[in-house]
């Protein structure tokens, strides 16, 4: 359970306290409420350009990295489809270094083409580097608008296409962060050895005095049910032939997300899930092979991928696939399988919870998200989750007509 207080400044900006007195630090991290989904389809990666220009200069501070290192902190930020999320921990006594930063970078970026040309390089190696000189690097480049046909999710967050990134303009820039870089599009939470009272006190002082921008009402296109089954083949110079399967999910703070969850530890999670004991332990079909949720504010995906023994074709590795699924969703799970995985999903969030920083991210993403205390009932929701509800989640989400594959062929060891 994480306790917490919040209010919100006149200028919109959502601000939460969760007090935790245990040790001399605090944390303070910031969601800006736009991903990769807020993009036009023909001027993507922006989200994810702002995470490094950010980094570049203020309005009235050139430097960001030093005056958090000077009083004791660390700091990084990341970018994903649905958030662009910036966060530092550093002893609760410098807190107010924080909140001058943070408003700072709030209040308007430097906009030095300089800044510019330097990120914009280092994005653009970014996606050399991780997405094309590496194996199955392009893997995502290549599933998601597989998967996604309509919903900006289509795209990787680095962008769908690198030359938009290349023709940038200061003018594009200064124009995405003045529509999402205000403060009634942002959640600022301070955890740990603060008060209320003082965190008010200093985001009063700090972050009142920003204007609000315009109100941004997110019109993004939802995916339609998929009604039919989606292949796609592809070959690179990779190790091993891999097999990805996708099926779409309800969204994190959806109905039915858990069962989904829980159905992905069941199916691939550790050495005692089904598909790896069926499918490497028993008929040595994988080299690996694992089952995951991808945890989107819309609908996401639960993912398998398994990397395949050599001379194993495609075909007979998804028609294993395939028959292990029918026959979950036939006969469902067993009470004491899915009390191992609600087991493991409960420790999980336990251990969630154990650091700082991630009780403050947690905080954010739910009250971003909607509800704060969406934060708190993870765990019951798990816990009331019955092989039944289990079954009845595989059976609409595990369908032939739901499922989009991608066969990664490697060149080295097609016969």
């Amino acid at each position: 359970m994480i306790h917490y207080e919040q209010f919100t400044l006149d200028n919109g900006l959502k601000v939460l306290v969760h007090e935790d007195f245990s040790t001399p630090m605090a944390a303070v991290n910031i969601v800006y409420n736009v991903g990769s989904r807020d993009e036009d389809e023909q001027r993507t990666g922006f989200a994810h350009l702002f995470e490094h220009l950010m980094f570049g200069g203020s309005k009235h501070i050139p430097v960001y990295d030093e005056p958090v290192q000077s009083v004791g902190g660390e700091n990084n930020a990341f970018t994903s489809p649905d958030i662009t999320n910036y966060y530092l921990t550093l002893p609760a006594e410098n807190v107010e270094t924080a909140f001058w930063l943070e408003s700072d970078r709030m209040l308007s970026l430097s906009f030095d083409p300089n800044v510019l040309e330097v990120q914009r390089k280092v994005v653009i190696e970014e996606f050399k580097q991780r997405y094309l000189n590496q194996p199955y690097g392009d893997l995502w480049l290549k599933l998601r608008p597989l998967a996604y046909t309509t919903h900006p999710y289509r795209w990787a967050t680095i962008g769908k296409d690198i030359e938009h990134i290349e023709r940038a303009t200061l003018d594009d820039v200064k124009d995405f962060f003045f529509k999402y870089y205000r403060p009634n599009n942002a959640v600022l939470v301070v955890a740990g050895a603060v008060t209320v009272a003082q965190v008010r006190q200093l985001a009063d002082k700090w972050f009142a005095p920003i204007p609000a921008g315009e109100p941004y009402v997110r019109n993004v296109p939802q995916e339609p049910t998929q009604t039919t089954p989606r292949k796609l083949e592809t070959s690179a110079a990779v190790p091993l032939n891999s097999l990805i399967k996708t099926y779409h999910i309800p969204a994190r703070y959806g109905t039915d997300f858990h069962e989904a969850d829980l159905i992905s530890d069941i199916l691939g999670r550790g050495k005692s899930s089904r598909l790896y004991q069926a499918l490497l332990k028993n008929i040595p079909l994988f080299n690996s092979i694992t089952a995951s949720v991808i945890p989107s504010l819309d609908p996401g995906l639960l993912i398998i991928k398994g990397n395949l023994n050599p001379g194993v074709t495609m075909e007979a590795a998804d028609e294993a696939i395939e028959n292990l699924l029918q026959d979950f969703v036939e006969n469902g799970t067993t009470a004491e399988e899915l009390e191992k995985v609600k087991n493991q999903a409960e420790a999980s969030l336990a251990f969630s919870q154990v650091e700082l920083l991630n009780r403050a991210m947690n905080l954010a993403y739910a009250a971003n998200a909607g509800n704060a205390e969406w934060v708190n009932e993870d765990e019951e929701k798990i816990r009331v989750i019955q092989p039944d509800d289990i079954q009845r989640v595989a059976r609409q989400v595990l369908r032939p007509e739901n499922c989009s594959t991608l066969y990664y062929h490697a060149l080295v060891n097609e016969q």
